[in-house]
């Protein structure tokens, strides 16, 4: 009877990636350096999900709009979304103020900012010279529709998406084929989403070994108050800023964290919120909310919805101030969060986008010395973790209330599935 309970429990994919994570752990720190060199495994599972990327996001937003058969109607959806993730990254911003000025993590820290090096953060201080708001507003258009999907940029196969589902809309019936292939065509992606899923705990378990190996656990005594903020902070904004929402909405947010409990255990394992886009997406159409508001809202969200990101961001920044001596007043602590509103949009889809928008923030401030983000290099994967986990809920719950707001969530279903029904065997 154990034997057979015990094979049940281990059969769920959450408790093997719960599995990987420890055994990662343990590994990482036993065994550093070949903990270092299992850096590969958790690579290799991100990149299997980004090759599936850009073709779901444009079945999903092609397919969800064209059927949306209202123009005006997948217009008032984007504008809601964007709206709904403006006014949630700045509480979760403000949120971030509060605490580190309340908690203050790096005084006493006493750093002579002229003493730092700054060789190693000169990569991403190069890139927040280019990461500007203009830039960012002209990325959004790719020079060639390939180059767009070839380089998995969200935001302009989002774009593109958009305009040919507009378009085929306006053909009406004589475009219903081709909608309907496309349709056949997500399904037949996600069910390879699938299989890699398959792969997730090995995935964590090499993320994981790869972080405590090469950055190591004596690197958390050192920060403990810096992280234990940020993941206590993070912990607030979903219980308390999320927890609204969802209440709003009339569901429990207990109850989604836990209908995504596998999604979030790979996000932290790996630390990438792109892992589990797809699996994302089949989740919350099988929650109830409308294909269409999933297509345009969730893929959206990864770039502008960072809630997580923001947090860090704010904390980070007062961080490196409260360690270099640096005072800032109420209205300087004030134009940092504005800038900030800025800067965590202006460097979406650069590769390691919240380091890049610190180091633009800084650089803006002229105040703030920017090689003390070398403070924060041995830690930034351990706060990472915790950025992906609340981006990836913040937008889980965004699709639901912008469904919810739109009238197209399936409130029964919803219900049904959040406590605790398999989402298969509801009518």
């Amino acid at each position: 009877m154990q034997v057979s309970l015990i094979r049940k429990l281990v059969s769920k994919l959450y408790v093997q990636i719960l599995i990987g994570i420890i055994a990662g752990i343990v590994l990482g720190y036993l065994k550093p350096q070949l903990g270092v060199e299992l850096k590969p495994l958790g690579d290799l599972f991100i990149k299997l999900i980004r090759m599936l990327l850009a073709p779901i996001i444009f079945a999903s937003v092609v397919v969800g709009v064209a059927r949306m058969g209202n123009i005006r109607e997948a217009g008032r959806v984007g504008l809601k979304a964007i709206l709904y993730f403006e006014v949630l990254s700045t509480l979760s911003l403000v949120l971030g103020l509060v605490v580190v000025n309340l908690v203050k993590p790096g005084a006493g820290m006493n750093i002579d900012a002229s003493h730092i090096g700054t060789d190693s953060i000169s990569s991403y201080t190069s890139q927040a010279q280019h990461a500007t708001i203009a830039d960012f507003f002209m990325n959004i258009v790719p020079n060639s529709v390939v180059g767009a999907f070839a380089q998995g940029e969200m935001l302009q196969i989002i774009l593109f998406s958009v305009l040919f589902a507009i378009a085929l809309a306006k053909l009406g019936a004589r475009a219903t084929p081709l909608v309907d292939m496309l349709d056949l065509f997500l399904h037949g992606m996600f069910g390879i989403v699938r299989i890699v899923m398959y792969l997730a705990p090995i995935g964590a378990f090499g993320a994981i070994a790869f972080t405590i190996g090469r950055y190591g656990i004596g690197t958390l005594a050192s920060f403990g108050q810096l992280m234990i903020s940020v993941y206590v902070t993070s912990l607030l904004f979903i219980v308390l800023v999320l927890g609204a929402v969802m209440k709003l909405c009339g569901l429990s947010l207990w109850g989604f964290l836990k209908y995504i409990k596998d999604e979030i255990l790979i996000v932290f394992g790996t630390a990438s919120t792109e892992a589990v886009l797809p699996q994302m997406m089949m989740k919350m159409e099988a929650l109830g909310c409308q294909k269409s508001v999933v297509g345009m809202v969730l893929p959206t969200g990864y770039t502008f919805n960072a809630d997580g990101t923001a947090i860090y961001l704010t904390m980070a920044t007062l961080f490196v101030a409260q360690a270099t001596n640096v005072h800032l007043s109420i209205w300087d602590q004030l134009v940092i969060l504005g800038v900030m509103l800025l800067t965590s949009k202006g460097s979406a889809g650069v590769a390691g986008a919240g380091f890049v928008a610190l180091a633009a923030t800084l650089s803006s401030m002229h105040k703030i010395p920017v090689s003390g983000l070398v403070l924060l290099l041995g830690i930034d994967r351990f706060l990472n973790e915790a950025r992906a986990v609340t981006n990836l809920i913040g937008n889980g719950v965004a699709t639901i209330a912008i469904a919810r707001w739109e009238g197209v969530l399936d409130f029964r279903r919803a219900t049904a599935v959040l406590g605790g029904e398999p989402a298969d065997s509801i009518d």
